[in-house]
Order: structure tokens, then C-alpha cells, then sequence
């Protein structure tokens, strides 16, 4: 418990929040490599995703090569890149691994985004003289965005949790506090450091939630029957008499 104290007062001491590589500092590096690399990933995968989902070609590539690459030790990989591309070259190397580790849940989400919608709503779209075009823009993106903001959250979550490593090799971030504590032993500064990158995970898994919810188109929520399982009791006995006369 006085560990838990030590790190709240370590968070809450104003010295850590000004000066070079102060909090403030960390959660920017450890924000800009997370975006860097997620925007890169969406860069790649949403056009590839968009374009499996809309011919069907692949899927099955697809499929089998993203369940490979989430079985990648990402600390083993961050080594091995740096190792490649050189010392002096680690931070683009990183950002590399990062943007690997994120495409395979944004691309899961943008080809699974196409791939559930109803055939029968492509069918009557192409039916009314759509182009293919028409019918990705107008009909496919509109419908898959929740799916792509799923794999979009999967995806960010597991880039904020593993820019924690390129600590390791002499790069900043949230992680820095970490290694840096165990080297001095500062157990306040290292547990301190971990609460900040659970709340950033939580804030950022929170944003996208909401994205989610709200990317489904308004005529879609429109249209979705209330589940009676989930009403209240009054009310679900109402709608019960109500059914019954």
C-alpha cells in the first residue's frame, strides 16, 4: 500500500512535470510514436482491407498472415530491426515494428468491416445503377466503419503497450521511467510510470469506444429492434400484454 502512495506522490510532485523528460514529455513520445505508426499501418491496410472485402481476392491470405503476425514477440522483434538498420537508425526501426504490429488488427477490421455486410444491400445497390465506386464509398465504407474503428482501438492498444519496450533501446516514452527506475531501483517512479500508461491505454480505448458507437450510420441505428431482454421488467410486461391482446 505505501508502494501505492510512493507513486501517487511521485505523480503529484511538480518537479515531474517540467523540464526535459518530464511526464509531460514521456506521454508526448510515447503519443507521437503511437500515432506515427498507427497512421502508417492505416495507410497500408485500409486501402488493402477495402479492396479484399470489396472483390473477396485474398481473404484467405489475408486471414492466415494476420493470425501469424499477432504471434510475433514484439521485443525480439524490436532487437532484430535495430540490429538491421543500425544503432543510429533505431528510431525509424521501431516505428517499423510498431506499424507491423498494428496493421494486422486494422486490416482485420477494414476487410471484416466489407465482409459482413448483407450480399442482399450490394445486390440492390448495383441493381439501381451504382458503379463499383459508388457502391464502396456510398455503401460499403459507410457500413464498415464500425468494424474498421474495432480494429482501429485493437490496433492502438497494442501499439501504446509495446512502445513501452523501445525504452530499452535508448529511445523515450513512458517506458523510459520504467527501465530507468529499475536501473536506480525507484519503485515509486516505475509503478508511477505504469499507472500513467494503464490511464492513457484506458483514455484511448475509451475514444475509440465512442468512435465506434458512433460510426454506425443513423439508419442503421434507426432501424435495430429493441433486444426485450434488456428492457425492464415493467415495460417488457407491457410489451407482453400488449402482444397478447
Amino acid at each position: 500500500m505505501n508502494l501505492f502512495l510512493d507513486a501517487f506522490a511521485w505523480l503529484a510532485d511538480p518537479v515531474n512535470w517540467q523540464g526535459a523528460g518530464s511526464i509531460p514529455q514521456r506521454v508526448a513520445e510515447h503519443l507521437a510514436y503511437t500515432a506515427v505508426a498507427v497512421l502508417v499501418a492505416v495507410i497500408i491496410a485500409v486501402p488493402l482491407g477495402w479492396w479484399i472485402g470489396h472483390t473477396g481476392k485474398g481473404k484467405e491470405l489475408v486471414v492466415g498472415l494476420t493470425g501469424a503476425a499477432r504471434a510475433l514477440p514484439s521485443f525480439g522483434l524490436i532487437f532484430l530491426f535495430v540490429m538491421v538498420a543500425g544503432v543510429s537508425q533505431r528510431e525509424p526501426a521501431a516505428v517499423i515494428v510498431l506499424m507491423l504490429l498494428a496493421i494486422p488488427p486494422v486490416l482485420a477490421g477494414a476487410y471484416a468491416g466489407f465482409e459482413v455486410i448483407d450480399r442482399r444491400i450490394i445486390d440492390a445497390a448495383r441493381s439501381m445503377g451504382m458503379t463499383e465506386w459508388q457502391i464502396v464509398w456510398k455503401v460499403e465504407v459507410p457500413l464498415g466503419l464500425p468494424l474498421l474503428f474495432g480494429g482501429l482501438r485493437s490496433g492502438v492498444l497494442q501499439v501504446v503497450a509495446t512502445t513501452v519496450l523501445i525504452s530499452y533501446i535508448g529511445l523515450g516514452g513512458l517506458g523510459y521511467d520504467i527501465v530507468q527506475g529499475i536501473a536506480l531501483r525507484q519503485f515509486d517512479q516505475m509503478l508511477g510510470s505504469a499507472i500513467l500508461i494503464i490511464v492513457l491505454a484506458l483514455l484511448l480505448d475509451a475514444l475509440f469506444a465512442v468512435l465506434e458507437r458512433y460510426a454506425v450510420p443513423r439508419g442503421v441505428r434507426a432501424g435495430r429492434a429493441t433486444d426485450v431482454r434488456t428492457t425492464p421488467s415493467g415495460r417488457r410486461a407491457t410489451a407482453d400484454s400488449s402482444a397478447t391482446t
